[in-house]
């Protein structure tokens, strides 16, 4: 592959050269997956769990030439339909390189569904995709996993915000997978999901069909100088040199979540003339708020007043252990301690804020940052 004009990846997966460490957590999922175990890989979003899984996939097509590894982000789908018709087209899609080869094995093995095959206008990749009425999404589900152990060639299958099932209202979803699932000899699965007390009582509650399921993973941060490491690696190709204090800086603004870091290297690496300082890191910073500006305001005005005020407080401090203690809600002007109760769960729930054994902190960094500077 062309090399990449800029090595800090904003998004998607663009090799193992442009993928920092996770060594670790790789080889522990080549292993689990390589001994026939599922796994349940949960961690805070834009840590780059689903880097992760691509990088892990690389591996193993190189590993297994033959396998097939299906990558399927079900954050979008909104119901029992809208997952068997993304799950259909993409086992359709994988289980045979020839379009018009996978569309006819499709339509002789599937009952009752038509399947049609379209092009992407801009790049010609074939797609598919199914007309489901309101009595089929079962059936369909069933079917492709079916079609699934059909298939001689070992299957490794990702459901990135697995957690999203629960927000079906299909009530029985979680038994319909976990019943299928075991009986699919050739298809070991991850699922993936962000929002961790779900995926936790998912796998952990034995109220849940996928108790003890799966092999339970967790994700954190990258180690600060393997990250430093990487870094320096693609600025020596410029001439520069990120020194440790200035990138411990960066680090520790963003507390070291992935996606963020990636995006401030990315933003130093397009002005090679420039020092790599803590002024040029808050440079950066500067054109990244400014870049995100009008989404933010805009998310800003959705909110209601009691939580644009919880919010803001919160972003002030930079991370709160008792937000409604005494002293925090004086100091910020809080509305009563129910009002501030009612503004923090909504906000928890919207995933404007993360709640963790430190406290609570605004899930997206640079939207703390932002907030900070309304009160500047």
């Amino acid at each position: 592959m062309k090399r990449l004009n800029n090595p800090f990846v904003e998004y998607g997966y663009k090799g193992a050269e442009y993928f920092c460490d996770r060594e670790q957590e790789t080889e522990e999922l080549l292993r689990d997956l390589h001994n026939e175990s599922n796994v349940a890989l949960i961690s805070p979003r834009r840590l780059g769990k689903s880097g992760l899984i691509q990088h892990v996939f690389s591996a193993l097509r190189t590993r297994e030439p033959e396998s097939i590894c299906i990558y399927i982000d079900i954050m979008h789908t909104k119901n029992q339909a809208e997952f068997a018709e993304l799950f259909f087209s993409r086992v359709i899609a994988a289980m045979d390189s020839n379009a018009r080869t996978a569309l006819r094995k499709a339509t002789q093995f599937f009952k009752g569904i038509r399947p049609t095959m379209s092009f992407d206008e801009f790049n010609g990749s074939p797609s598919f995709s199914i007309d489901i009425q309101p009595s089929q999404e079962q059936s369909t589900i069933e079917q492709t996993f079916n079609y699934l152990a059909k298939s001689d060639k070992r299957c490794y299958i990702a459901f990135d915000e697995f957690q999203q099932i629960m927000e079906y209202p299909e009530k029985g979803t979680e038994a319909l997978l976990r019943s299928m699932i075991q009986f699919v000899p050739n298809a070991w699965f991850i699922f993936s999901g962000s929002r961790q007390h779900l995926m936790t009582e998912m796998f952990l509650s034995e109220r849940h069909p996928f108790y003890l399921a799966s092999q339970m993973m967790s994700l954190n941060t990258i180690d600060e100088k393997k990250y430093l490491a990487f870094a320096n690696r693609f600025f020596k190709d410029q001439g520069r040199q990120m020194k440790e204090e200035d990138f411990h800086y960066l680090y520790d603004l963003v507390d070291g979540q992935t996606w963020y870091v990636q995006e401030i290297l990315h933003q130093l690496y397009e002005f090679p003339d420039s020092p790599l300082d803590r002024l040029h890191i808050n440079l950066s910073i500067d054109r990244l708020l400014q870049k995100w500006s009008i989404s933010y305001s805009g998310l800003y005005q959705e909110l209601t007043d009691n939580q644009a005020r919880v919010l803001t407080a919160i972003a002030c401090e930079g991370r709160v252990k008792s937000p409604m203690g005494k002293d925090f809600m004086q100091k910020y002007r809080l509305p009563a301690l129910s009002s501030t109760r009612q503004a923090l769960q909504s906000l928890l729930q919207q995933e404007k804020l993360y709640h963790d054994k430190d406290g609570y902190i605004v899930y997206d960094r640079f939207l703390g940052m932002w907030l900070r500077r309304l009160r500047e």
